[in-house]
């Protein structure tokens, strides 16, 4: 069983990553995080609820995906230390379309937009952290995009086990797949060929 880590740690383990910050900001951004535990296979966030945390995996693996055509198309995959959100309805309070499961047990803690809006006003360090994490989230997305669109499947499987190797290592063959907009059998093929290298 993974170590369970307090409000505290978290907060500790947000400012080393993202920003630094004095005791008294480390209590604020403490007070802003709020825990949430989610069994596998819990919908987070469900088509047209409307985004208002970011939330920030302690351990577990979250799935952001959207509906296509009947299919379900992955959209992100989230591990410990990684942080999940639906960007622009979270920005734009309009409903989403993508939906948020927990894809194994969770143990995530929330960020609320609002909250970590009015406590940023005051505090540098917390709108350096505010502003880390949405610049890594859109980084992560134009990665996706251009993971998806220029490289072939070879290459698009080895670029994901070097940029997400816990995603690899835990996520079902078919969310993989299906992120790195393949059919589940090509993706078998890859990684026997990968394997063989």
């Amino acid at each position: 069983m993974k170590e369970t880590h307090t409000t505290r740690d978290i907060a500790r383990e947000l400012a080393r990553k993202y920003s630094t910050m004095t005791h008294a900001e480390l209590d604020i951004l403490e007070s802003v995080l709020v825990p949430h535990k989610y069994a596998k296979n819990q919908l987070i966030l469900k088509e047209g609820e409307i985004c208002r945390d970011i939330l920030y995996i302690d351990n577990g693996l979250l799935r952001q995906f959207y509906y296509k055509k009947d299919m379900a198309v992955t959209e992100h995959l989230g591990v410990d230390g990684t942080i999940v959100m639906c960007i622009e309805s979270l920005f734009q309070e309009e409903p989403t379309h993508l939906q948020v499961e927990a894809v194994e047990p969770s143990i995530c803690y929330a960020l609320p937009k609002r909250r970590l809006e009015e406590v940023a006003l005051h505090n540098v360090n917390i709108q350096i952290l505010y502003r880390k994490i949405l610049e890594e989230s859109l980084i992560l997305s134009q990665v996706h995009a251009d993971l998806v669109r220029f490289e072939t499947a070879q290459d698009k499987y080895r670029r994901l086990c070097k940029l997400m190797p816990k995603v690899v290592q835990r996520a079902p063959l078919n969310y993989i797949a299906s992120y790195l907009q393949m059919t589940p059998e090509t993706l078998s093929r890859v990684r026997a060929a990968t394997l063989l290298d």
